[in-house]
């Protein structure tokens, strides 16, 4: 998982809203805190220059007022308008910029200024105009002074007459500056401002150590919830306190033992599903909604001649090779199993397939189980059910025919006649016979076929019984076929069945004598391996085709039906010996060229050192 920035984090914005909101705070405390000071502060001054103004104005009431025209010139002969000037220029200080006095008459009587160029002239302040008429809703205002710049506020008061009379007889026009009122503002605003800065970094330093507190235990969830993703269960939440941080903490820690004990039950039914699957001797296949595969376990694999890496995104029917006539949405609908020959040239492969929709809790189908059953053994036996039904039958039903027949004609009167009767009878008892033989083979091969069936086994020289076979068919064998003996004369004990093998000799040598053409030659051998001997027994007959070699050995089958049955052949000695040739952990089996012969191979068991205890 990436991880998150620093300026996208969760700490960083807990970090700046709370900043944020102590600035807003600060904000609001200080513009209600400024202004409240500066409204303060010009009532202050405000106040304290209309004291200063109403001293000044008493003192020029008193020089104005009537008087004695001898008493208006003093020792230097100079007039009241002189006094004035006096008193408003002890007035003057560094805050009061100009004081101006004026008469009734709208005369400017004196000045603090330099400018004494206004004095005796007319006055045309709207402020001082109004105050001579008696109005006072405008004594004071503030302004830009012009030549300085300064902010200065503006106050005029009117002069009564002996200070006590209503009869106003002038004014006083006095122009105060307020640039030190605006100093301390500045002054305050700056220790403000400074204060706000410190106590904001206060702030932020306490607004991420709290935050740490709020965000550690979340990060530290975090990388629980990545550690859990990757299937590590054994880490836990440290919890850092009891509120509901830490409860949530705890409750993370539960939830994981809990997932751990999910998902090793999960995991535990998985391998156990896993472990059924891969050791099925079935072919199974799961495919997701859409009908892609998504499982395939190797006899499946094996049954279907395809690898794990070739299965991605390949469709069930598509693997199955039924896509021509079948879908998805069909195979789920299917109530039958599905029959497919995957047969080659290496071999017959068939196999049958089931189908089960995996279907969720509310009904939908989720995806599509196919087992596959490997009927390959089960067609063979099958089909050589039918065979085995079908030759028996025509075995049986060929000498019962020839019987019904001879019978019938005996029963039409034939008996009578002294030359056809003893004919008709002779074929009848050699039919009977053939008959009897095959039954016989039949319970013979019947009996080989129960698992319950026990050989007599005893250690025997096999030299010198294979030499006594040899000689007995010697003695009656046709004189155009000669005896070829490549036999060791070393005794060969070998444990084994005395019975059992004297059959399998005889319908070898049976069926080499019988194709064996005049001035032939059937060779007998024996070849001592490891451990086993070998025994060979080779003719010079017409051969075997090259495709029926190894179907010689199946029960009723004829290379030459025809002469075979001329011969009184049953089709099943070979099967006999087979079976038999088996049951003692041998193995039989024949190598043929048309035209050259055919030979016979068999083994049976052989262990030297058992043999040498046997001589002790």
């Amino acid at each position: 998982m990436k991880k998150v920035s620093f300026f996208r984090s969760i700490h960083f914005k807990f970090v700046m809203v709370y900043v944020l909101l102590i600035m807003l705070a600060m904000q609001i405390i200080g513009i209600y805190f400024v202004k409240e000071l500066e409204t303060s502060l010009k009532e202050n001054f405000n106040a304290s220059l209309s004291k200063r103004a109403s001293l000044l104005v008493y003192n020029i009431a008193e020089e104005m007022s009537p008087r004695d025209p001898k008493e208006n010139e003093d020792d230097d002969g100079n007039t009241a308008s002189n006094e004035i000037t006096s008193i408003i220029k002890d007035f003057e200080t560094d805050e009061i910029l100009e004081v101006r006095v004026i008469d009734s008459n709208k005369t400017v009587i004196a000045t603090s200024s330099i400018d004494q160029d206004i004095v005796g002239k007319k006055t045309t302040e709207a402020m001082v105009l109004r105050t001579l008429v008696g109005l006072e809703d405008s004594n004071n205002n503030y302004f830009i002074h012009q030549e300085t710049g300064d902010r200065v506020m503006v106050m005029t008061q009117p002069i009564k007459e002996n200070n006590f009379s209503d009869k106003t007889v002038g004014a006083v026009y006095i122009v105060a500056s307020m640039e030190e009122v605006f100093s301390q503002m500045q002054i305050i605003n700056r220790i403000f401002a400074t204060g706000t800065g410190l106590s904001l970094c206060i702030t932020a330093a306490l607004g991420i150590f709290l935050a740490r507190t709020i965000t550690r235990p979340m990060s530290d969830m975090r990388k629980q919830a990545i550690e859990l993703a990757k299937g590590n269960y054994s880490r836990k939440v440290k919890v850092y306190g009891e509120d509901e941080i830490g409860q949530l903490a705890v409750t993370f820690n539960y939830l994981t033992e809990k997932l751990e004990e999910a998902q090793a039950m999960t995991e535990g039914e998985r391998k156990k599903l896993a472990s059924v699957i891969a050791h099925m001797t079935d072919g199974v296949i799961a495919t997701n909604r859409n009908g892609k595969v998504i499982l395939i376990n190797n006899p499946a694999l094996e049954m279907l001649n395809v690898s794990r890496g070739t299965l991605k995104d390949v469709h069930i029917t598509d693997l199955l090779g039924i896509e021509d006539g079948n879908t998805f949405e069909s195979l789920i609908d299917e109530q039958d199993s599905l029959v497919l020959d995957f047969s080659t040239n290496e071999g017959p492969l068939i196999i049958r397939v089931s189908f089960s929709a995996i279907q969720k809790e509310s009904g939908k189908i989720d995806g599509l189980i196919a087992v596959l059953y490997d009927i390959t053994e089960q067609e063979k036996i099958e089909q050589e059910r039918r065979e085995f039904v079908a030759n028996v039958s025509h075995e049986l039903r060929t000498p019962l025919t020839t019987m019904r027949s001879y019978l019938e004609a005996l029963a039409d009167g034939a008996w009578k006649d002294n030359e056809i009767a003893p004919q008709f009878l002779n074929v009848t008892q050699t039919e009977t016979e053939r008959m009897i033989r095959l039954v016989n083979d039949l319970l013979q091969l019947s009996k080989l076929d129960r698992t319950e069936y026990k050989l007599n086994k005893d250690f025997i020289n096999f030299t010198d019984f294979f030499n006594k076979i040899i000689d007995r068919f010697e003695m009656t064998k046709l004189e155009h076929v000669s005896f070829v003996r490549n036999i060791p004369k070393d005794a060969l004990y070998v444990d084994m069945d005395t019975d059992k093998i004297t059959q399998v000799l005889d319908n070898i040598i049976s069926n080499a004598l019988k194709y064996s053409p005049e001035g032939g030659k059937v060779t007998f051998s024996i070849d001592v391996l490891p451990a086993e001997i070998q025994i060979r027994v080779q003719d010079e007959g017409v051969g075997i085709p090259k495709g029926s070699v190894n179907k010689i050995f199946d029960r009723f089958y004829r290379v030459d039906k025809a002469r075979t049955r001329k011969l009184g052949g049953t089709g099943l000695g070979l099967a006999i010996a087979k079976e038999m040739i088996l049951a003692h952990g041998g193995d039989i089996w024949a190598q043929s060229q048309e035209g050259k012969g055919t030979t016979v191979y068999f083994t049976l068991p052989y262990n030297p050192e058992q043999e040498d205890e046997w001589d002790e």
